[in-house]
C-alpha cells in the first residue's frame, strides 16, 4: 500500500519537525520520504517519479474494465476537454 500526504510546514531554526500520521496509516515499518523546496519554487518532477507513483498502473487490476489503456485515453480526453 502506498499513502501520499502533502504536508507544508515552516521549518523552524532547530529544524526539527514533529509529524502526527492520520490513523488510518498501518503501524510498523515504512518509508518517509522529504522534499524540501524553495517557497515559491515548484519540485521539479521526472518520468521515474511518475512510473513510481500510485498513479501509473491505476487502472491495471479492475475487474471491470476490460482494455485498460483505452479506458486511461478517454478518461483523460475527457479530464482536459472543455464543455463548448
Amino acid at each position: 500500500m502506498v499513502k501520499t500526504f502533502c504536508l507544508n510546514t515552516n521549518v523552524p531554526p532547530n529544524r526539527e519537525l514533529k509529524i502526527t500520521l492520520p490513523r488510518d496509516v498501518p503501524v510498523g515499518p515504512a518509508e518517509i520520504v522529504v522534499v524540501v523546496a524553495s517557497q515559491g519554487s515548484a519540485p521539479t518532477r521526472t518520468l521515474g517519479d511518475l512510473s513510481a507513483s500510485e498513479f501509473f498502473g491505476l487502472y491495471r487490476d479492475r475487474p471491470d474494465i476490460e482494455d485498460v489503456e483505452e479506458f486511461a485515453r478517454r478518461v483523460r480526453k475527457e479530464a482536459w476537454s472543455r464543455p463548448e
